[in-house]
């Protein structure tokens, strides 16, 4: 019987080049993902509440942190995951572990730095381990990429174990080199020929980052939410919370019909893809912290300077970001005429994002002007693809 669960319920993970290309995400990874809606939320509460410089720099390299953690684990389960119990449970442990990190999050730039950087090292030694048992059974081809990101991994949790005896503001900047030191090792990683075949494309890949993109707009609509619960229920102030929803309504629509749903190209454009999906989430979740104050001071005939340049610097760096991930998609390939003009309006709109900032109206008239260019933009997209299906 022993034997015949272990057939059946502990199988090894699969190597890499051994990628499922019509595998479907599965309910355990939907649930895995749920933990992140915590941990994100944490992070976003914290930084709606002091909305000044410093915390926005320690949001976005707390932020980056998470991201790398989701990625690792996305990647282990899409690359080498199967529908067993050995897999079932190591998601398990790490659902745990991420609950326990969710707890020091929230205050990871101060008191709690310390246990946030032990338990988030924990978090990392189980994925070195899973990593760990690919690189023993893969072959002679990917067993010298395997090892390369095993030594990226361990260096890593040196780097944030080792953060617990620095002090908390240079502790940051240990985190923040360690976020920069995962973006470009995967690009370089990337630019290895024999990784088009350790890491492919996928349509369940994709719907993954997808998800994620979801999981950070949900933070876009609790800030909301929150902002409407804490301020005095008067017309300017719910319609400006509407506003506000709004553009979470927008970057999804910027987002799913431009880049979501769609493979990116092998190689290279693959890792860059990937890493373009770091500052899209991190903006929309912290465009979701703007929100609360953008609604509490609805009745203001200016938005605080420092939610004015949040959300417009958040709307700035997303929409970047997504010209990126739009330059690296199969689609875009086959049909520049349409990609080239809708990536060069996007730049437009970063440029009248920041300018919205800087010029910081009355709240309700921030997320007018911010709705109204990402909408502009929507429609001269539609009417590319109509031109385009037309010719």
């Amino acid at each position: 019987m022993l034997a015949r669960f272990r057939r059946r319920f502990w199988l090894p993970p699969r190597r890499h080049g051994e990628a499922i290309m019509d595998r479907t995400v599965s309910f355990l990874e939907l649930f895995y993902d749920l933990v992140y809606v915590v941990v994100i939320g944490r992070l976003a509460h914290t930084l709606a509440g002091y909305t000044d410089a410093r915390n926005v720099a320690e949001f976005v390299v707390i932020f980056g942190l998470i991201w790398i953690a989701w990625l690792n684990g996305t990647l282990y389960y899409e690359l080498h995951g199967r529908e067993d119990g050995r897999t079932r449970l190591y998601v398990f442990v790490q659902m745990i572990l991420l609950a326990v990190l969710a707890v020091f999050t929230g205050n990871a730039g101060g008191a709690d730095g310390t246990a946030f950087a032990i338990v988030y090292g924990l978090y990392l030694l189980v994925l070195t381990w899973l990593w760990y048992t690919v690189w023993r059974l893969d072959t002679d081809e990917f067993r010298a990429l395997a090892g390369r990101y095993l030594v990226g991994m361990g260096v890593t949790i040196v780097g944030m174990i080792g953060s617990v005896f620095v002090p908390e503001g240079p502790r940051t900047v240990v985190w923040a080199v360690l976020v920069l030191f995962w973006i470009i090792g995967a690009n370089v990683l990337n630019r290895d020929p024999r990784m088009r075949h350790a890491t492919v494309p996928t349509d369940s890949l994709v719907e993954r980052f997808g998800l994620f993109v979801i999981i950070v707009l949900g933070e876009v609509i609790v800030g909301v939410v929150t902002g409407l619960a804490q301020a005095p229920a008067t017309f300017r102030v719910i319609a400006t919370g509407l506003l506000g929803l709004a553009i979470g309504f927008a970057y999804w629509w910027t987002y799913f019909d431009y880049a979501g749903r769609r493979l990116p190209r092998n190689g290279p454009a693959l890792a860059t893809w990937m890493t373009a999906h770091l500052p899209i989430t991190g903006a929309i979740a912290a465009a979701g912290a703007a929100m609360v104050s953008l609604v509490e001071h609805a009745g203001d005939t200016s938005t605080p300077t420092a939610t004015a340049w949040l959300l417009g610097g958040s709307v700035a760096v997303a929409v970047v970001a997504l010209i990126q991930v739009m330059s690296t998609l199969e689609e875009a390939q086959r049909v520049p005429q349409l990609y080239r003009p809708v990536m060069g309006a996007l730049g437009v709109v970063a440029v009248v994002a920041l300018v919205a900032a800087w010029w910081a109206p009355a709240p309700w008239l921030l997320a007018l002007a911010l709705v109204g260019v990402l909408s502009v933009v929507w429609w001269f997209a539609v009417d590319r693809w109509l031109r385009v299906e037309e010719a």
